[in-house]
């Protein structure tokens, strides 16, 4: 038996993916606000509002006019959220630097937010998968995968277009497939229940 690799929808990514849009217009918001705080204010550098005024206006054009960008091309969502996380960092690291230290540590934890989503959206990159090995089970999650040995896993039931998988720690694990399984392809996960799970 070879291992398998299941193409699966994942809830979890998907939540990510769809509150893209959203986050990517919160960031555009707060740049923007911002941007006139810093122009309305005694020796506001135009400059520097312009520049920031840019950069929210190119967040938004990518989330209202490209809306198939962010999923055709992952990379230009990566991008923007580098850009996100750079500038809260940026603002934070200078509010701190100016002892203004309630700002300055709320901008650091928005930048910490937008590298943890800017982590998550880069595993984005790559369809999600079930795999089973000789030695178990990975399944995809967020932040990070999770791989059951065998000895963990109670029981699978696969069928044409979805699988469950449950834990010994009674937790279940259900995923639409992106697509129909091969007959060849059930007939190797039952394989794999028979040798691991003695399941028939």
């Amino acid at each position: 038996m070879n291992s398998l690799a299941l193409p699966i929808v994942h809830p979890a990514f998907q939540n990510l993916k769809r509150s893209g849009k959203l986050l990517h217009v919160t960031a555009a918001a707060l740049i923007l606000l911002h941007a006139v705080t810093q122009v309305i204010r005694p020796g506001g550098n135009y400059i520097y509002f312009g520049c920031l005024f840019l950069i929210a206006v190119d967040i938004l054009i990518l989330v209202f006019a490209g809306k198939n960008i962010l999923e055709e091309r992952p990379k230009v969502n990566l991008f923007f959220r580098f850009v996100e996380f750079i500038f809260f960092l940026g603002i934070g690291l200078d509010l701190l630097l100016k002892l203004n230290w309630v700002n300055g540590t709320v901008h650091i934890l928005i930048s910490l937010v937008y590298v943890y989503l800017f982590y998550c959206e880069k595993k984005l990159e790559k369809t999600e998968y079930v795999a089973l090995h000789h030695t178990g089970i990975t399944i995809p999650g967020l932040p990070e995968s999770k791989f059951f040995i065998w000895s963990n896993i109670s029981h699978i039931e696969a069928h044409y277009d979805h699988i469950t998988i449950d834990t010994s720690l009674d937790k279940t694990y259900r995923f639409n497939l992106r697509t129909n399984l091969q007959f060849e392809e059930l007939d190797q996960i039952h394989e794999f229940c028979r040798h691991y799970l003695q399941q028939r």
